[in-house]
């Protein structure tokens, strides 16, 4: 019997992002049959057949539906940038955009996805940084952003990730040697296959001050002349906060709010301290709680609340940018970054935490000679695994433990015995099983068997969201 001949593949470039769609549809539809139970096929019913799935099956159908969602936002930000050209300003009244009867291209997509504006612009501009370019002569050229577009149309990036980058490297492009954009491109597109958006934020802001290091100080002034503080009271005698605060003003606000909080998490914890009556309070309230005690201590209170008085802002610089003034610096708990200007007038404010930390007057290993980690070493800590060395959960709330344990392995006291984790985690790691393993650089995290037959090691701390290849950039 003669086969059918296979369908021809298309030759057109432009249809490579259809051919692309199409497979993730299709693996959507394998996820979606295999999850459905031996005993029946899919019903039809989205709900129904969501209901029957085993949870192996479940997760499978969640990536398939992500990959087609990165596939379908690719070919959308495709078109909306060709919508977007065709209603340029030099068209008038017969661009596309008017002639549809909307005021812009933004308006248009908009309307048509039933999203915000915001949303549509998006598309559009990662579509237009992302597609490829047409010489003078007709040649065509590669994308403004060649790393972001081959990753984006592969669909291993967001299309808040592309954008997250591409407006970034807009902004240092001017000011910085297209090699080392280059390089930097690269280095944030990978970092973006590996982490959450909110992890890459962090790569975006480091690149975007190593790029730019003489526009850290500028947007600092941008920011600080955008600081506010609104307050008024609704219908129901409730009293509205919103603040806009920049880093500099906001980090003694939150390391303080931070420390009150951690504070009150603690005393849940079981044991002979933990209070009599339960505190159920949420988070937000206890934000909110935390908040009103500093304004009656700053009104009354004679001396400093326990939690704050062992409280300090962390601010993490490196000795030649402290002295030469060139380059940027860190708030632990912040994530935007510092100019040198902003570390030293803060360092002529309080005491300046220095990022290298030992010598003979701060020994940093203990031994067994003391059960629990100093304040010396928790910074340590703190320069390398920058918060919860498992999820990245912001180091105001957590607690320095060991990895082997004090009593059951007699586990020394001492900083390659030692990691930053939240309390989530810490529970979750002893619970399941996993084995931590840490340097004076990196902290890596081995998963048990029955999470990863293979036991891969899994990068941890400050480095699973530093920028490999632009290190040395």
């Amino acid at each position: 019997m003669e086969q059918a001949p296979a369908p021809a593949q298309p030759t057109h470039p432009s249809l490579h992002a259809l051919v692309a769609l199409e497979r993730g549809v299709a693996a959507l539809r394998e996820a979606w049959a295999g999850a459905m139970p031996a005993w029946g096929p899919a019903s039809g019913a989205v709900q129904v057949d969501v209901e029957r799935m085993g949870d192996a099956g479940l997760v499978q159908v969640v990536d398939a539906l992500a990959q087609a969602r990165r596939e379908i936002d690719a070919v959308f930000a495709r078109v909306a940038a060709e919508a977007a050209k065709r209603s340029g300003p030099e068209f008038g009244v017969d661009g596309l955009a008017k002639a549809q009867g909307f005021h812009n291209p933004v308006r248009l997509i908009a309307a048509a996805t039933g999203g915000s504006r915001s949303e549509a612009h998006r598309l559009i501009a990662v579509g237009a940084a992302t597609a490829e370019r047409q010489a003078f002569s007709g040649e065509r050229m590669p994308a403004r952003h060649p790393h972001v577009a081959a990753a984006f149309a592969a669909a291993t990036i967001s299309i808040e990730a592309a954008s997250a980058i591409t407006s970034m490297l807009d902004r240092s492009a001017t000011r910085a040697a297209a090699n080392r954009v280059d390089v930097f491109e690269a280095a944030l597109v990978d970092l973006a296959a590996r982490v959450p958006l909110e992890t890459l934020m962090r790569g975006v802001r480091e690149a975007e001050a190593r790029l730019d290091p003489d526009g850290v100080e500028p947007r600092e002034d941008e920011l600080r002349m955008e600081r506010s503080l609104t307050m008024r009271e609704d219908s129901h005698g409730m009293v509205h906060l919103h603040a806009r605060l920049d880093p500099e003003s906001a980090a003694p606000v939150k390391v303080a709010i931070e420390a009150l909080v951690g504070d009150a998490l603690r005393r849940r914890e079981p044991g002979d301290l933990s209070p009599v009556v339960d505190d159920r309070r949420s988070i937000p309230q206890i934000q909110a709680d935390a908040l009103a005690a500093l304004a009656r201590h700053t009104l009354g209170c004679a001396q400093t609340a326990a939690p704050l008085a062992k409280t300090t802002v962390i601010v993490r610089v490196d000795l030649d940018t402290l002295v030469d003034g060139i380059g940027h610096a860190r708030i632990d708990g912040l994530e935007q970054p510092i100019s040198a200007g902003t570390a030293r007038r803060m360092a002529a404010d309080a005491e300046l935490i220095p990022a290298v930390l030992g010598g003979d007057s701060l020994p940093l290993d203990l031994g067994r000679a003391a059960r629990l980690f100093t304040k010396a070493q928790r910074l340590a800590l703190g320069e390398r695994d920058g918060g919860c060395a498992s999820c990245g959960q912001n180091i105001g709330y957590v607690e320095a433990h060991h990895i082997d344990w004090w009593e059951r392995d007699t586990g020394p006291t001492d900083l390659a015995n030692g990691v930053l984790l939240c309390s989530f985690c810490h529970h979750m790691i002893h619970r399941d099983g996993w084995h931590i393993h840490a340097s004076p650089t990196e902290v890596w995290f081995t998963p048990p068997p029955h999470i990863d037959p293979a036991q891969v090691p899994r990068l941890g701390g400050r480095a699973r969201f530093e920028l490999r290849e632009a290190r040395a950039a």
